[in-house]
């Protein structure tokens, strides 16, 4: 039926009324918010239904419940996505060190430097979690966690008060947010990439891949623009 309904809506070319976007929190801000404001002027009758939740739905996108996910995967990671799922690679996002301003300065920080400092970290159950445990065991050292949370805003607020060192990535983080330092990550970068995902169909859907094309604007267009790409780990 799907397939049916794909064909029809390439035929007449037209963008539908309704969709349903998945999306990470931490990619809220610098990219769900203008694409949707683009679609909005481009596309008026499209009304888009916004799910924000830490982890990516595949799972729903594979059963239908959502028609597109904003979702990351980590490169030094095994990929699992779902089969039947079209992936469309929007953006690498780095995480970066963020201590408190008077801490440290901006240069580039080895993992390992990250040993001796206490931590603010998501859960393990988390993409981002599993990620800082497994390049810390590549750069030879298990965490000091001292505080566990997914929520950015809190691990920024730790970070500020010179509590922990917390890992975020770049685009969750506001530029002019004050009192905090950010570095890069030189010898074992965490590097995530942020990706549009649909469903697979022979014919693409033009409601679908209008969403997922405001988003890869977005992404181009965000603050990570005019940056170079962020070196990969080679092991």
């Amino acid at each position: 039926m799907e397939e049916a309904e794909c064909a029809v809506a390439a035929v007449k070319g037209t963008v539908g009324a309704t969709a349903t976007l998945a999306a990470l929190p931490s990619t809220v801000a610098r990219i769900v918010a203008p694409a949707l404001t683009a679609l909005g002027a481009e596309h008026p009758q499209l009304a888009v239904t916004c799910l924000v939740t830490d982890q990516a739905q595949l799972r729903e996108l594979a059963l239908g419940t959502v028609d597109v996910v904003l979702g990351q995967r980590y490169h030094h990671l095994p990929e699992t996505s779902p089969k039947g799922i079209a992936v469309s690679p929007l953006l690498d996002d780095p995480l970066l060190v963020v201590t408190a301003a008077d801490r440290s300065d901006d240069r580039p920080v080895a993992l390992r430097e990250l040993a001796t400092r206490d931590l603010v970290v998501p859960p393990a159950t988390t993409d981002c979690g599993q990620a800082i445990l497994h390049a810390c065991h590549q750069a030879g050292f298990t965490p000091a966690t001292r505080y566990v949370t997914a929520d950015i805003a809190a691990q920024l607020a730790l970070a500020r008060a010179g509590l922990a060192t917390a890992l975020v990535p770049r685009t969750a983080i506001d530029p002019g947010t004050p009192g905090i330092r950010t570095a890069p990550i030189e010898d074992h970068p965490i590097l995530r990439l942020l990706f549009a995902a649909t469903r697979h169909t022979e014919t693409a859907d033009p409601t679908t891949s209008a969403v997922i094309a405001a988003l890869r604007t977005a992404a181009r267009q965000g603050p990570l623009a005019d940056l170079p790409p962020a070196k990969r780990d080679a092991t």
